[in-house]
């Protein structure tokens, strides 16, 4: 039999919805399965596609030549358990290369694999219990790649080079700068290094041939100041960066690598938001582009008038779409990103030269575009008055009012939400319930004022932008106030326990991922996994290592306020998870079922922490499982619309990982 029905709770639920206005009821599995090709990555030569396709529930690198179909691909790993965490080519485009842990643990090692040679994968940095990623893929020596091991000094990632070929590693520079980063110029030569300094400041070293360092800029913990690539001159540097007390938005600089003197390229003419990146050319190095994040998508500014033109024919071809591209190192065929609110995604390949689009893959393929519900930006005033940007998705089909409403608030702090096709809001809006995404003070992406306004004020000021919010579209007629649920992962899922800790009568119902809810513990364990953020962690969330943080964090701490919860929840926990432990998860669950609250509790024993929503778990079995247990958590407090079937798989995990008193 395929399909389990819970008959009982199918019988129990009354709907309260005018169900026959609404889409059809569209599968869970079809949002929250593995897509069929995700992560599509362009070799440099232009010759050859990476990505990920699942095998068995796995997520697996597979490679193709750019001109053969998908169903022609070889399959490069077997490793039957994770996805890669991140997968892209080595310039010479020989060698596919990725980055993955060991069940969520974050332990990541870097891999390489010849499609040539398909499934014999190497551990370039096979040292346990240590974290490396790659700093660089120099063009001038593409055999080579530079990597950041921290196999001495559990801080600091000391630079070695690696020769693809043989795996012989060599040690570049011992990490004695509290260095964060290492950058180098076009022509592969190390050139600068980006230090973290004792109070949590940023400085930008140029590295002298003798092995000496001069400081050249400087910005303190609560600026921005991030190299970005090399002018092909070799002799100043793209920066991003917002210091400086008149400076709002993230604008982008160029700095004289001599005598550090910066020079404005260009901020937001609009004066609205920070650069979201700048595009430089594969080939020249030369800048061609600016984007800014605005709404809806993205805001192109071209500095090239034929690269201008080749962007607007492929907007004419892609209307209402954000597009994002990476290009072959002669610019002749791009690899082009395209999403919306109603579009999960789609990758094409552009050639360049005949204006040819052709359609390479279609993420989520079998969800009917027809039946997604449109994102809307609204703002609102908070408690004291800042106004906050938020997006907000209402069901398709039926009249926006007296809806259930559940807030969703992104993970980080520091990221945003922004005009796209999220997973859970589309699944939530198909089953009837209207979804705020807001961008609380803190997100990134809106300016530094906007940003550090967050500093300090987790629970309490950041906590009011999402409460703000749920009343904003209660006085609009929009939300039923008994039909309000908070629901996120991360410092979402700290957002859930907060709300119903310190607004206890706001929300029927709350799910936390992953969420922290001790932050004295919590960053206690940020700045054992990244001890280079410990100062910056101290000044935005706050310093348990003194009186006043440490009364300020238990203040703002969902277990202190354990006694005032009283509204149903869900919590779940990856037993691998770094940043997040699951000692203070069970001790949540212990003390909310001493006081006979109805709390459920999931616990994955092959997971790790979840960034964001729109991530997920790493196993696909585990995010079928979880999901599930969310519909029907909702469903049954509010009534709305289910899935009333589950695989017997998904259906045994989901007894395996649940946590009973």
């Amino acid at each position: 039999m395929r399909h389990i029905i819970w008959s009982a709770m199918a019988a129990a639920l009354l709907p309260t919805l005018v169900m026959a206005e609404l889409p059809p009821l569209i599968d869970r599995d079809l949002f929250f399965s593995e897509p069929e090709v995700s992560g599509m990555q362009l070799s440099p030569d232009g010759r050859s596609l990476s990505f990920v396709r699942s095998v068995n529930g796995t997520p697996e690198l597979w490679v193709k030549r750019t001109n053969e179909r998908v169903a022609k691909a070889r399959r490069l790993t077997a490793d039957g358990k994770r996805a890669p965490h991140s997968h892209f080519w080595s310039r010479d485009s020989k060698y596919v290369l990725f980055e993955q842990d060991v069940d969520g643990d974050e332990s990541f090692a870097v891999y390489a694999v010849d499609p040539a040679v398909p499934e014999k994968v190497r551990n370039l940095t096979n040292v346990k219990g240590t974290r490396s990623f790659v700093y660089e893929t120099p063009a001038a020596t593409p055999g080579t790649i530079y990597v950041g091991i921290n196999d001495r000094d559990r801080a600091w990632h000391d630079l070695y080079a690696i020769e693809l070929a043989n795996g012989k590693r060599s040690l570049i520079r011992n990490n004695d700068l509290r260095a964060t980063d290492w950058v180098f110029d076009l022509r592969g030569k190390l050139r600068l290094a980006v230090r973290t300094t004792e109070t949590g400041d940023r400085e930008i070293l140029r590295l002298e041939d003798n092995g000496g360092n001069s400081k050249i800029y400087s910005c303190t913990v609560f600026e921005t100041c991030n190299p970005l690539q090399f002018h092909p001159d070799g002799q100043r540097f793209y920066m991003k960066s917002n210091r400086g007390s008149d400076v709002t938005f993230e604008r982008l600089v160029l700095v004289d690598v001599q005598n550090g003197q910066e020079s404005l390229v260009e901020g937001d003419p609009e004066q609205r938001v920070d650069l979201r990146r700048a595009v430089f050319s594969p080939r020249t190095g030369e800048l061609t582009a600016t984007v800014y994040q605005d709404d809806p998508g993205s805001r192109w500014l071209w500095k090239n008038a034929e690269l201008k033109s080749t962007f607007g024919t492929l907007q004419a071809k892609l209307p209402r779409r954000d597009l994002d591209f990476t290009a072959s190192v002669d610019d002749k065929l791009w690899l082009v990103f395209a999403q919306a609110d109603v579009e999960p995604g789609e990758t094409y390949l552009f050639d360049t030269r005949t204006k040819q689009l052709s359609l390479e893959s279609r993420a989520l393929e079998n969800i009917p575009r027809a039946a997604l519900a449109e994102t809307s930006l609204v703002t609102y005033s908070s408690s004291d008055g800042l106004r906050i940007p938020a997006y907000l998705t209402l069901p398709q089909g039926i009249d926006p009012k007296h809806l259930p409403l559940i807030v969703m608030p992104h993970g980080g702090p520091w990221a945003r939400d922004s005009w796209s096709y999220t997973a859970f809001t589309q699944f939530f809006a198909n089953r009837g319930i209207a979804v705020l995404q807001p961008n609380y003070r803190g997100s990134t992406g809106y300016g530094k004022k906007f940003l550090n306004a967050g500093n300090r004020e987790w629970g309490e000021k950041v906590q009011d932008d999402i409460t703000w919010g749920v009343r904003y579209l209660i006085a609009e007629g929009i939300a039923d106030p008994k039909r309000v649920g908070i629901f996120g992962a991360s410092f979402g899922g700290y957002a859930a326990l907060a709300g119903v800790a310190f607004t206890p009568d706001m929300y029927s119902a709350a799910v936390s991922i992953v969420g922290p809810s001790n932050l004295p513990a919590v960053v206690e364990s940020l700045t054992a996994f990244a001890p280079p953020a410990r100062t910056m962690f101290h000044e935005r969330i706050g310093d348990p290592t003194t009186a006043a943080g440490r009364a300020q964090l238990e203040r703002q701490s969902p277990l202190s306020s354990v006694s005032r919860i009283k509204t149903p929840l869900l919590v779940v926990q990856g037993a691998n998870d770094p940043r997040v432990l699951q000692a203070d998860s069970d001790a949540l669950v212990a003390a909310l079922r001493e006081r006979g609250l109805p709390v459920e509790y999931l616990l994955l024993p092959d997971e790790g922490h979840v960034l964001g929503i729109g991530r997920g778990f790493a196993r696909q079995l585990n995010n079928q499982a979880v999901f599930a247990a969310v519909e029907v958590f909702f469903a049954r407090r509010w009534g709305t619309r289910f899935q009333s079937e589950t695989k017997p798989e998904v259906a045994r995990r989901l007894n395996e990982i649940r946590v009973e008193r």
